[in-house]
């Protein structure tokens, strides 16, 4: 059980730096955490929304107080990302499970490719 504490821990703090640091991609070190303590695939992606989410808020405050952004930079974007979150969380319900691991792979590798030659 200690074990598992400090692999949740780790991976905890792991997702946290990620997602402050590069604005996103917690989920990426979250879900196969989640998903290697586990929880079947679609609870590890639902699991790992509730987990980035106070996460995503922590460093969305960080940031503003910062003066780094502005709540104006980010308002463009809030209506359709709130959309596409209430779609995907509906989808999430419905797909099958090779086909979320699938998209969730080939979402990966595009963000790893365009970070590599950007």
């Amino acid at each position: 059980m200690k074990l598992k504490n400090t692999l949740s821990a780790v991976g905890g703090f792991l997702s946290g730096a990620v997602n402050g640091l590069l604005g996103a991609g917690g989920g990426m070190i979250a879900v196969p955490m989640l998903a290697k303590s586990g929880l079947e695939a679609k609870k590890s992606h639902a699991t790992s929304v509730a987990v980035i989410l106070p996460i995503c808020v922590f460093s969305s405050i960080l940031y503003l107080t910062d003066g780094r952004v502005t709540l104006g930079d980010a308002a463009p974007y809030l209506l359709w990302g709130a959309l596409g979150s209430i779609i995907g969380s509906w989808l999430l319900t419905k797909i099958k499970d090779v086909w979320l691991h699938r998209i969730f792979g080939v979402l990966m590798l595009w963000a790893a490719v365009r970070m590599l030659f950007r």
